[in-house]
């Protein structure tokens, strides 16, 4: 009797992949997420086809939170979800828990180990799945003892199957730290990523402050606002775009739209001219070009992508491709342009 077969649609074609972290789970190197899109600007057929069209070119990690359209962008990614139909096994899904949904009743946010647990069992009912493979704590939560946060991580892991894995996004390298220690020492679960801003104007704390989480405790990463919010695809170069993030997003993004305006942001814009020089060399859009940047840093498990068009997903995806001809002396001469590397911690003269 033949064995039943068993169900697939994942064909990972010319994607790369990356552990999550000091774990077994292997991200796709690029992602997609909702943030500021789908719930929000982009509603129902045209979400369903953007993941689709990620998934066709080898993305199996999708990203979301509760406090993305209120609620709204875990609706409608998991309403796409459910319609294409993939095998649950086949894909990384990830949310976040803090900010909630809008709601006023104070429990309905923070990291109390009741919002933790009931607001990912909302996010779950939401998404109309059983389980994340990875919930994050938004941001750290300083009303609440840190011993309660990972003992409710801990909870929703261990007793309720709700979650395989927990993270930390923009949390400091010392709250990090103090969460694994305590884990250690209560026979707790560690989170095992973070969930950073990271791009090529925006880089201390990734590379100076996490650095020992990397190095001591193989921390993962899953990098958000890899494009600076748009910034690093030369749309800013000549004003503000009437279908741009800053446009139809403009009382989030007032201050910043302030400082690009700024003799500072326009430096920074004189830079996006320079990167733009050396990505066409490439035979590559500058964004193409500073998204590769980011995947080319080994602390980066996976670079989320935020997609409103379908073309805009294809182009950004061609980073893969991109990313072999990063050669030391292409990096090198980007560093040039950009005159931002952090500088790193003073060894006096003992690093091993």
């Amino acid at each position: 009797m033949a064995s039943p077969v068993v169900p697939t649609a994942y064909e990972p074609k010319n994607m790369k992949f990356r552990y999550l972290g000091n774990t077994g789970l292997q991200v796709s190197l690029f992602s997609l997420g909702g943030w500021l899109t789908y719930g929000g600007t982009q509603k129902g057929s045209i979400v369903k086809e953007i993941l689709k069209t990620a998934w066709e070119h080898g993305v199996q990690t999708f990203d979301t939170a509760e406090t993305y359209a209120n609620g709204a962008s875990e609706v409608e990614m998991g309403q796409a979800l459910k319609e294409l139909g993939w095998p649950r096994d086949e894909y990384v899904l990830t949310t976040k828990v803090f900010f909630g949904t809008g709601r006023k009743e104070p429990n309905t946010r923070g990291l109390s180990r009741k919002h933790v647990v009931e607001g990912l069992k909302s996010s779950l009912a939401r998404l109309q799945t059983p389980y994340v493979d990875v919930v994050f704590a938004h941001r750290p939560d300083p009303a609440t003892p840190m011993l309660e946060i990972v003992e409710a991580f801990t909870q929703v892991i261990r007793n309720l199957n709700l979650a395989y894995y927990w993270g930390t996004s923009e949390w400091s390298a010392t709250q990090i730290t103090e969460a694994i220690e305590l884990a250690a020492r209560h026979n707790l679960i560690a989170p095992v990523v973070e969930q950073p801003q990271y791009n090529a104007f925006h880089r201390e704390r990734f590379e100076v402050e996490y650095a020992p989480l990397f190095e001591k405790h193989g921390y993962g990463t899953t990098i958000w606002s890899p494009l600076a919010s748009g910034v690093l695809t030369g749309k800013y170069n000549d004003g503000i775009p009437e279908d741009s993030r800053f446009a139809t997003n403009k009382a989030f993004f007032e201050n910043t739209v302030k400082q690009l305006k700024s003799p500072e942001g326009q430096a920074k814009i004189e830079k996006v001219r320079k990167l733009t020089a050396i990505a066409e060399r490439l035979g590559a859009s500058v964004s193409t070009l500073a998204l590769a940047w980011a995947a080319a840093n080994k602390n980066v498990s996976t670079v989320i992508l935020g997609a409103t068009k379908i073309e805009q997903l294809l182009e950004n995806l061609k980073a893969v491709e991109l990313l072999d001809k990063l050669t030391p002396e292409v990096l090198e001469e980007i560093e040039g342009v950009l005159a931002n590397k952090p500088s790193p911690p003073n060894t006096f003269g003992r690093k091993r």
